[in-house]
């Protein structure tokens, strides 16, 4: 019996609630589902498998959304899947414990968070070019990542882009939502010739990310500030540093 069998009501509210921050900011929430799957016992077999389904569904409904209210730049997304793609793939291939990888992107986000708190807003509205040959080093390194821990990247290239001014924070979460819904579709792939085994419970979990990511995406690209917003990522990202570093 896994943990959610007998704890049902609470995890499902946890991944309602999880769906809806983390697809306020253009994110699927991987990183939160992996950590509530470990809180409530499941078998690790289970993990990485449902935590990107989940995220495929969320990220798929952030991206619509964002989408809609004309926040997506594909040519800000395209030198980035370009090298993340086939890479996640990879990472999706092998498994290991990844310890060592959570601790240092555990790392490197809490650097991250920091420097766009406290980051001067961008008044000006300047947006500067995408240094292609770095954007397809970026997308080589996060997709890897991405494959082998069982997250989008997100995450990861969320910060990167508003630190280094390649977009406003609204393009921001429509580009991290389709960059997480290529890559977990292609970590998704990888792990097929692996050991490939979802939760039993996946049928629910689903319903309830669905509602949330509905909600949450909703909130982000219609109703709250880009400033606002900044902020919600900021405790989205730090939730991910502590699941990455702890759990």
């Amino acid at each position: 019996m896994t943990g959610v069998q007998s704890c049902a009501l609470p995890i499902l509210g946890l991944v309602f609630l999880m769906a809806m921050l983390y697809s306020s900011v253009g994110h699927g929430g991987a990183s939160g589902y992996l950590a509530l799957m470990a809180l409530f016992s499941f078998p690790p077999e289970f993990m990485r498998p449902s935590a990107l389904v989940l995220n495929i569904f969320v990220s798929s409904i952030a991206l619509f959304s964002y989408a809609r209210n004309s926040h997506f730049r594909l040519k800000l997304l395209l030198p980035f899947i370009i090298t993340s793609v086939p890479m996640s793939f990879v990472g999706g291939l092998i498994s290991t414990n990844p310890k060592i990888y959570k601790i240092i992107l555990g790392i490197f986000l809490l650097i991250a968070i920091a420097r766009m708190v406290y980051q001067p807003d961008n008044k000006s509205g300047e947006i500067r070019e995408v240094n292609n040959p770095l954007a397809l080093f970026i997308g080589f390194f996060l997709g890897f990542l991405s494959g082998l821990i069982g997250i989008g990247g997100g995450i990861i290239l969320s910060p990167i882009i508003i630190l280094l001014k390649w977009g406003s924070v609204k393009e921001t979460a429509a580009v991290s939502a389709a960059f997480i819904l290529v890559n977990s579709v292609a970590g998704i792939a990888g792990q097929f010739s692996q050991s490939f085994q979802l939760a039993p419970e996946i049928g629910w979990m689903l319903g309830v990310a669905v509602a949330g990511g509905l909600i949450g995406s909703h909130i982000g690209s219609f109703k709250i500030t880009d400033k606002a917003l900044k902020y919600a990522l900021s405790v989205v990202l730090i939730f991910a540093s502590y699941k990455l570093l702890f759990v």
